[in-house]
C-alpha cells in the first residue's frame, strides 16, 4: 500500500536538488516515477545536457524545468548575467514580434541543454512600484500591454517545443512583500483586481498556455487560505477552460514553509486542484541549509502528501487527476518535433531600443567609475550581482556600496574615490523612487559631481532624478553593455570643465 501511495505522491512532484549531477536519491525517485526536476542557478555549473540526459535515462518522461525570463531573472547564465532582453525591456518597446522572438530563443535555449519547462512568462501586472519580488520581471503596469505581451511570450516559447509556465496567478503585481519571506494579502478592491490582474491570464489561457504557476499570495476576498492552498481560486482556471498543468510555486518559500509547512501545503495545494508541485531551491536557507536539504524538503512534501492519503484528507482521485494531467503533457513534450532555430532574434538590437538614454550626458567619457548602490539580491532575482557593476565599468573603477546600512560619511568617502577616479562618475541603482537611501545618495552625488550620471536598471522612477540617468529596466549584462556603450559614444562639444546646463 505504501508503495502505491508513494508512486502516486512521485508523480506529481518537482523537485530541485544539489549539485551538477545527480544524486543517487533523485535518480532512484525518478526510476519510481518522479514527474522530473527544477533546474536552478546551483545545478548550471557543470555539463547541463549530460545531466538532463542522465535524469532522462532514470525517467524518460521526466519533466524538466528552469526559472529562464531573460533579463534580470536567469539560471542559464547565472554566472555571468542573461544576455537576453527583459519583460520591462519588451513592454516599454512594445513589439510583440521581439517578445515572440525573444520567447522563442529561450525556448531554443532551454531545449539545448534537455529542458521542456520554462517557467515564465510573468503575466503579474506591476501595478505597485514598491513590489519587491516582480518589478522589472513585468511586460508593465497596464493590463492590456501585458496581456498582449504574455501572448506573444507564450506563442514564441511553446512554437519552440517547450512548455510555458504562466506565472504568478491570480497576479502578484500589487504587493509590496515578497512571499519568499512572508504571505503578502492584496488590499485592492475585488472587482479592481479581478478587471486589471486576471486579465492577462485569460489572455494566456486563451493562447493555448500549457501551465500556470500560483502565486503565495491572499485576496481576502476570495477567502484566507493564500491563492496556492485557495480551492475557490484555483478553480477559477478550470472555470475558464483551462485544462493544463496548475504548477505551484516553490512550497519552501516562507509563505508556506513557515505556515501550514511543506508537507501541509504540498496536501492542501492537490486539494486546492494543483497538478504539480515545485518543491524548490534546497539552497535557499542559505547558510542555514543541511547537507541533504533537498532530500529533506523533498519527503517532507511527499510524506505529507502520503499522510492525507492515508487519512482520506486527500482523495486519490485527486491525485490521479493531477498525475494524468502532469503525464499528459509530458507526453506532449516528448512528441514534439524538433523546432529548428525558431525567430531570429537580434537581442543588441532588442536591448538597445528599449534601453532610455537621456540627453545632456557628459561627452568624451573613456571610462566609467561606477558606484553600485542597489539593494541586496533577493531569493527570486540576484539583483545585486556583480555581474551588472562589471559589464557596466569594464575594468574602470567599480565600488559597492550597501546604502541602507553604510553612514553618511562613509558613503561620502565612496563618492570621492570616484570622483577622483578615471571617467564619469556612474550610479547604478535600481529603487530611486520606492528606496530614500538611494535617491538621497543620488542627490548627494548631484552636488558633488554635477558631471555624474546614473544607471537605473529597476523600475522608470516617477520622480525626476537630479541627474540624467539611463532608464535600462534590466539587471542583465546585456542591458549593463548597452548603457555603457551609450556613456562611452556620448558626443557633444561640451567641456567637463563647464557645468552642465
Amino acid at each position: 500500500m505504501s508503495d502505491e501511495l508513494t508512486r502516486l505522491a512521485n508523480g506529481v512532484l518537482w523537485p530541485g536538488f544539489l549539485g551538477t549531477s545527480a544524486p543517487e536519491w533523485l535518480l532512484a525517485e525518478l526510476r519510481d516515477g518522479l514527474a522530473g526536476v527544477v533546474y536552478f542557478g546551483q545545478n548550471v555549473g557543470g555539463d547541463l545536457p549530460a545531466l538532463s540526459a542522465e535524469i532522462l535515462a532514470a525517467n524518460p518522461a521526466a519533466l524538466i524545468g528552469i526559472d529562464e525570463e531573460g533579463g534580470s531573472v536567469t539560471r542559464l547564465e547565472s554566472a555571468t548575467g542573461s544576455t537576453l532582453p527583459g519583460a520591462a525591456q519588451l513592454g516599454a518597446l512594445d513589439d510583440a514580434d521581439a517578445t515572440r522572438a525573444t520567447g522563442a530563443e529561450l525556448a531554443r535555449r532551454v531545449r539545448a541543454v534537455g529542458g521542456n519547462v520554462i517557467l515564465g512568462p510573468v503575466a503579474d501586472v506591476n501595478t505597485d512600484p514598491r513590489n519587491p519580488v516582480i518589478g522589472v520581471r513585468s511586460f508593465g503596469d497596464e493590463e492590456a500591454l501585458v496581456s498582449r505581451h504574455v501572448v506573444a511570450a507564450v506563442d514564441g516559447i511553446q512554437r519552440g517545443g517547450v512548455a510555458a509556465c504562466v506565472k504568478h496567478f491570480p497576479g502578484h503585481g500589487d504587493t509590496h512583500l515578497d512571499s519568499h519571506h512572508a504571505l503578502p494579502e492584496i488590499a485592492l478592491p475585488l472587482d479592481e483586481y479581478e478587471r486589471v490582474h486576471l486579465a492577462p491570464f485569460r489572455a494566456a489561457i486563451e493562447a493555448g498556455a500549457d501551465s500556470i504557476m500560483t502565486a503565495h499570495i491572499v485576496v481576502p476576498g476570495w477567502g484566507t487560505a493564500p491563492a496556492t492552498l485557495n480551492a475557490r481560486v484555483l478553480g477559477m482556471l478550470r472555470g475558464w477552460g483551462f485544462d493544463g498543468v496548475i504548477i505551484t510555486d516553490a512550497l519552501d518559500m516562507a509563505a508556506i514553509r513557515e505556515t501550514v509547512g511543506i508537507g501541509g501545503g504540498a496536501a492542501r495545494a492537490l486539494a486546492a486542484g494543483a497538478d504539480l508541485l515545485c518543491i524548490g531551491n534546497p539552497t535557499n536557507p542559505g547558510e542555514a541549509a543541511h547537507a541533504d536539504q533537498d532530500v529533506r524538503d523533498f519527503r517532507a512534501a511527499r510524506d505529507g502528501i502520503v499522510a492525507a492519503l492515508r487519512d482520506g484528507t486527500l482523495s486519490r482521485e485527486r491525485v490521479a487527476e493531477a498525475a494524468a494531467r502532469v503525464a499528459a503533457l509530458s507526453a506532449k513534450l516528448h512528441a514534439a518535433p524538433d523546432a529548428g532555430d525558431g525567430e531570429p532574434l537580434d537581442a543588441a538590437d532588442v536591448v538597445r531600443r528599449a534601453v532610455e538614454i537621456p540627453e545632456g550626458l557628459p561627452a568624451g567619457a573613456s571610462a566609467l567609475a561606477v558606484v553600485d548602490a542597489r539593494r541586496r539580491s533577493s531569493l527570486a532575482v540576484d539583483s545585486a550581482a556583480g555581474y551588472v557593476a562589471g559589464a557596466l565599468a569594464g575594468g574602470g573603477h567599480r565600488a559597492r556600496l550597501d546604502v541602507a546600512g553604510s553612514t553618511a560619511e562613509e558613503q561620502d568617502a565612496v563618492l570621492a574615490e570616484a570622483v577622483a577616479a578615471d571617467g564619469i562618475t556612474v550610479l547604478l541603482v535600481d529603487r530611486p523612487d520606492s528606496d530614500a537611501a538611494q535617491r538621497a545618495l543620488v542627490e548627494r552625488a548631484a552636488q558633488r559631481d554635477p558631471w555624474a550620471v546614473v544607471v537605473n536598471v529597476g523600475l522608470a522612477p516617477q520622480r525626476p532624478l537630479p541627474l540624467p540617468t539611463v532608464q535600462v529596466r534590466a539587471a542583465s549584462r546585456i542591458g549593463a553593455e548597452i548603457a555603457r556603450e551609450a556613456l562611452l559614444g556620448a558626443s557633444s562639444s561640451s567641456d567637463r570643465t563647464e557645468s552642465p546646463g
